[in-house]
């Protein structure tokens, strides 16, 4: 078996609140492979965010540990983890975060700036990003000017724009009617297809759920397989 892009063991995830401890995550393992898919469902409040920001390193364990393209995140320093989240991974939310005074190209060539890419290479790559997902006629359009299903294929080509190994999405459909988050979701799905890219979508929508090669619900606080169509 192929070493795991990302992956985690005995995570747990715990919050004192009022004087009692309150465990979200309870010894959660998981195994994600190079291009897999996999989905993970359960009920509002039972942690699912909790768990992708500790899969993504923007929240630190109450004991476990993740590993990211090989390395342990708990072994690695503030900016070393950093940087690792950045080559290695890509994040699409239910709400895009887009920059609203950039430019649909200019947001998606930021992070290829940020890596150290030229201006006009990275809006070159940026406007095939865009391309990508059919936007190659709003690359000038601020978010304002964008439909809510355009604005989240713009975070889609940003997510996906340094070719991470893989690209973790929060409810990416969530706050967009039912076809135009359908047609979202296709593209995501076909660029993740095309490139390799493992994908952990944590959706409340069971026709995105049954997609995926795999499928798990977060119970009481642990990841459980769910059978899928």
């Amino acid at each position: 078996m192929t070493e795991a892009v990302l992956s985690c063991a005995g995570l747990g995830r715990r919050f004192d609140e009022g004087g009692q401890t309150l465990t979200v995550l309870d010894d959660v393992a998981l195994s994600v492979q190079p291009g897999e898919f996999v989905a993970i469902v359960g009920q509002s409040g039972s942690g699912k965010s909790t768990l992708l920001h500790l899969l993504g390193g923007l929240d630190r364990p109450s004991s476990g540990h993740v590993t990211l393209a090989g390395a342990r995140l708990d072994t690695l320093g503030d900016r070393q983890r950093t940087r690792l989240r950045n080559e290695a991974l890509g994040f699409v939310y239910q709400f895009h975060h887009l920059l609203p005074e950039f430019s649909a190209e200019e947001n998606v060539a930021l992070p290829l700036q940020m890596a150290g890419i030229g201006l006009r290479e990275a809006r070159r790559q940026a406007r095939e990003g865009l391309a990508a997902v059919g936007l190659e006629q709003r690359l000038d359009h601020r978010p304002a000017q964008l439909s809510g299903g355009e604005r989240q294929r713009v975070a889609v080509a940003r997510a996906l724009i340094r070719a991470p190994r893989c690209v973790l999405a929060d409810e990416p459909t969530g706050n967009l009617d039912a076809s135009t988050g359908e047609r979202v979701f296709d593209q995501l799905a076909a660029l993740q297809r095309a490139r390799g890219t493992a994908l952990v979508l944590v959706t409340h929508d069971p026709a995105l759920a049954a997609r995926a090669d795999r499928c798990l619900e977060l119970q009481q606080g642990r990841l459980r397989p769910v059978a899928t169509a």
